[in-house]
């Protein structure tokens, strides 16, 4: 049985590439194959068992809760954590951790972009939720990828599933991860701050686990990326 059930989707950045089809619209509305990169995403967890996802938002979020609504189209429960300015990704967990955990109880829960569309399989997240789950102290598994041809240097090292700050060979993180909510118990929600520090830090402790996925994954960040995807989708249909 699935033991994995909540998950975040970051929908709060303004999508400044992105622009002008974000001056008007939340970048993970704007949609590929006939549908909102966002509801991709949302598909996709409904379909591995998930029943309850946290949407961040600020540039125009009332749009993204109006487009959504409460998640029951995906018999799930849609939780919506707005934010005046974004807060970034550690940011936005931290003010969000109230609507990931049950009565303050800490719990193992997947992260992703609500801009990045990938084929990947989240029910095989759930071994890995339930070995972070049974850890002392808090870590972290990450999605890693083919480094693509906009960051060719990659992120970090995988080697033997255990991610590096120096090893080769490198990959970029996919915008997938696995994190325990205790991580971010000492970050004052409102606080603005980026995972990469998280990252940087429980990668050196010896903390983070990756796994490399090599099927369709996109990091839609520019018009030109988003028509690519509708055409390729399109053709799939």
């Amino acid at each position: 049985m699935n033991s994995l059930k909540k998950a975040m989707i970051f929908a709060a950045g303004r999508g400044e590439r992105m622009r002008p089809l974000t001056d008007s619209r939340p970048k993970p509305l704007l949609e590929a194959g006939g549908r909102a990169l966002i509801e991709w995403q949302i598909e996709r967890l409904a379909r591995a068992g998930f029943d309850t996802i946290v949407i961040n938002h600020a540039w125009l979020g009332g749009q993204i809760e109006a487009a959504l609504g409460d998640g029951s189209r995906w018999n799930v429960a849609l939780r919506y954590s707005p934010e005046d300015e974004a807060l970034e990704t550690a940011g936005g967990i931290a003010k969000a951790r109230p609507l990931l955990e049950d009565a303050g109880k800490p719990e193992i829960f997947v992260a992703v972009s609500g801009d990045v569309y990938a084929d990947f399989d989240y029910g095989t997240l759930d071994g890995h939720a339930a070995r972070l789950a049974a850890l002392p102290e808090p870590g972290m598994h990450l999605v890693m990828v083919p480094n693509p041809p906009f960051h060719p240097a990659g992120d970090f090292g995988l080697v033997d599933g255990v991610l590096s700050l120096d090893a080769s060979p490198r990959f970029t993180f996919g915008n997938i991860g696995l994190y325990d909510t205790r991580m971010f118990s000492d970050l004052q929600p409102g606080t603005r701050r980026a995972l990469t520090p998280y990252y940087r830090d429980a990668i050196a402790r010896g903390r983070a686990t990756g796994e490399l996925y090599e099927g369709l994954w996109e990091n839609v960040g520019t018009p030109a990326q988003l028509q690519a995807l509708n055409e390729r989708l399109t053709a799939r249909r």
